[in-house]
């Protein structure tokens, strides 16, 4: 096999995994992907991206130089085992599962193990997905580009400290399911005053996507962006002041300190 290809195994054919390697498939020319799941199913769907299924988590780990690891926390303790033997100073382990470190991984493999710590998020099925990646030592530069590039094909990739893996968590990780949550405040006030449901889906939608861009794009800062649409006596300051006095921004940061809590609760 020519040498510049690539091998890239995944342990785990859910959804996530999936979607990243249909993104690899979709962006990377000079690379051979490989995967392993429970069920046969997801293996055979696979094998139309050009997927090569493998017998098991070892084989996976035998053929690449990059496994990543797109499995449950609760199930990665027997992974790590049943690859333990497996893994080479040459394997590049990358975990996207929620609350695993570096150096649990390490124990669990070998001292020198090179692992990439991942963060990311649902949206990546779509391709807008947001990634938190973090370096473990050994892993080299060049080993972690490769795997950030991966990401980046995915939506937007981000490096942050490893320290920082589980505080990121409320920030990309659960962050979209407290967007839906405040969103479906929106909907549900747009049938009760008898707005089309779909309208309202397309244009609240359409607005978060452009307060997004805002923030990103714009240049502006946050309170910058509130004062552009407030004007005074308006319908938006009215609106606002329910929002202050609900201390929404108080609940919001609550949110994000409840899910940092119980990511340590669980992390190994």
């Amino acid at each position: 096999m020519c040498n510049t290809v690539t091998r890239i195994g995944f342990i785990g054919a859910g959804n996530m995994g999936t979607a990243i390697m249909k993104a690899i498939r979709a962006k990377f020319d000079t690379v051979q992907l490989y995967a392993a799941d429970p069920d046969q199913a997801k293996l055979t769907a696979l094998e139309e991206l050009g997927v090569q299924p493998c017998a098991d988590a070892a084989a996976v780990t035998d053929a690449c130089k990059y496994v990543f690891l797109a499995v449950k926390p609760q199930v990665m303790e027997d992974v790590l085992d049943s690859i333990a033997s497996h893994v080479t100073g040459d394997t590049v382990l990358v975990s996207i599962a929620a609350g695993i470190t570096g150096q649990y991984i390490q124990s669990r493999i070998r001292a020198d193990a090179k692992v990439i710590l991942v963060m990311p998020n649902t949206p990546l099925l779509l391709g807008e997905g947001a990634s938190a990646l973090a370096q473990v030592a050994p892993t080299t530069d060049e080993e972690f580009s490769f795997v950030l590039s991966v990401f980046a094909a995915c939506g937007k990739a981000a490096v942050v400290p490893a320290d920082k893996m589980k505080e990121i968590i409320a920030i990309n990780g659960s962050s979209p399911a407290f967007i839906y949550l405040y969103a479906k405040g929106f909907m549900d006030y747009a049938a009760s005053v008898g707005i089309d449901p779909q309208t309202a889906a397309v244009l609240f939608s359409q607005s978060l996507i452009g307060s997004a861009k805002m923030i990103t794009d714009s240049g502006y800062s946050i309170d910058e962006l509130i004062r552009m649409v407030s004007s005074p006596g308006g319908t938006t300051l009215a609106g606002l002041d329910a929002l202050y006095e609900g201390k929404l921004t108080e609940v919001a940061q609550d949110a994000c300190a409840r899910c940092t809590k119980r990511a340590y609760e669980l992390s190994k």
